[in-house]
């Protein structure tokens, strides 16, 4: 079920603003346009309406100019009149093609740059009745209806002055001769325009944001419709969260792996658990291969024990361990030497279980740094 306008008062988020653009719907002002057509028209008689109006009474001379010959061979007036033609669209290709890069130019300074095939798409919505006359009798549709009708008036009204102070001018016109006729009328035209396109001026002042406030008015989104974009972007919570204890059931997994083939485990007795390794032919130093909290902590300990892995209680050396790295990663160098004292002594441990007899040696209580130790309390600042 559609949502009512009245729902949708929060502003369109930027997703929504470039998938608009994608559907072609861009802030286009049409009175932007029509002063760029009629400024450049300005322009080129400003610069060149005297030799535009000698070109121009030229061709009307050729055109017009008594040839007998014509008369006993009605074909080559089809011939005179195709070239004719022809220099009229050359003397006119620079205005046409001037013209169509200003409309391409005002339309991208107003919506920016947007090319796209989906509005050629056929919708059979757009030939719905219903939907047609919602948009016939639409806020934006009105606002549009009674601008252009507010700038046909004023026009109309700004034309009729003009001519009312100009037409005994436009009466002299006729008698005076073609090129003297084509360069004063030349005049009165750039005078026209002028006036004309003062007043698109300040209409595209008003209509360029008048038209960017209109389609993100239109684009307005309700609360229902910013939380499917949101869930469409950041996915399903629910989803995540699955996905998220999925992929720590598969570390565990892997790490838990890994225990029996440590060299030691590291015990805090019952709290963390960190497991370690050391092969000085691939390692600069020894590595953390597994690590827990309270029950994975248990799961490692029961782990080390069935595949005969050393486990030693060393609570500080566990903690520090444990806040300090991560799985795969080094130990780090501060802790070297409490690493060392454990490694060597479980190095001493296989020696005497190799040999079948027992260890002497009872387990070191390594030292560590106590800024290492998170369980150390911090000393209380000085007053």
């Amino acid at each position: 079920m559609s949502e009512s306008a009245q729902d949708r008062k929060l502003p369109a988020t930027e997703r929504k603003i470039q998938k608009s653009r994608a559907d072609g719907q861009v802030a286009r002002s049409r009175d932007l346009g029509h002063l760029g057509a009629i400024g450049l028209g300005v322009g080129l008689l400003a610069f060149s309406a005297r030799p535009f109006a000698d070109e121009v009474g030229l061709l009307l001379q050729t055109g017009l100019r008594f040839d007998a010959a014509l008369l006993t061979d009605p074909a080559s007036m089809v011939h005179r009149l195709a070239e004719l033609g022809l220099q009229m669209l050359v003397l006119l290709a620079p205005l046409f093609v001037s013209v169509w890069l200003v409309a391409v130019g005002t339309s991208v300074l107003s919506g920016g740059w947007n090319f796209t095939f989906k509005p050629l798409m056929p919708r059979f919505s757009k030939v719905n009745p219903i939907s047609g006359l919602g948009r016939v009798f639409s806020v934006d549709q009105l606002t549009n209806t009674l601008k252009a009708c507010l700038l046909a008036v004023l026009m109309g009204a700004v034309g009729a002055v003009y001519l009312g102070k100009h037409w005994m001018l436009h009466v002299e016109l006729l008698a005076m001769p073609l090129p003297a006729a084509l360069a004063a009328g030349a005049d009165l035209v750039l005078s026209g325009l002028l006036l004309v396109a003062g007043l698109l001026a300040a209409f595209a002042l008003v209509d360029v944001p008048l038209q960017r406030h209109l389609l993100l008015k239109r684009l307005r989104m309700s609360v229902e419709e910013m939380k499917k974009e949101f869930k469409d972007v950041e996915g399903n919570a629910e989803v995540k969260g699955r996905l998220k204890q999925r992929m720590r059931e598969l570390a565990s997994r892997r790490m838990l792996a890994a225990v029996p083939l440590a060299d030691l485990v590291v015990m805090n007795p019952t709290h963390y658990a960190v497991a370690l390794k050391y092969d000085e032919k691939t390692m600069a130093a020894p590595k953390v291969v597994a690590k827990g909290a309270d029950l994975l902590a248990l799961k490692i300990r029961d782990l080390a024990r069935d595949n005969k892995v050393p486990v030693l209680q060393a609570p500080p050396l566990a903690r520090a361990l444990y806040a300090h790295t991560e799985v795969d990663q080094e130990v780090p160098a501060r802790l070297f030497s409490a690493v060392a004292q454990v490694l060597a002594w479980v190095y001493q441990l296989r020696d005497a279980m190799a040999a079948g007899r027992g260890m002497a040696a009872q387990p070191p209580v390594p030292e560590v740094p106590a800024d290492m130790d998170p369980h150390t309390p911090k000393p209380e600042p000085e007053l």
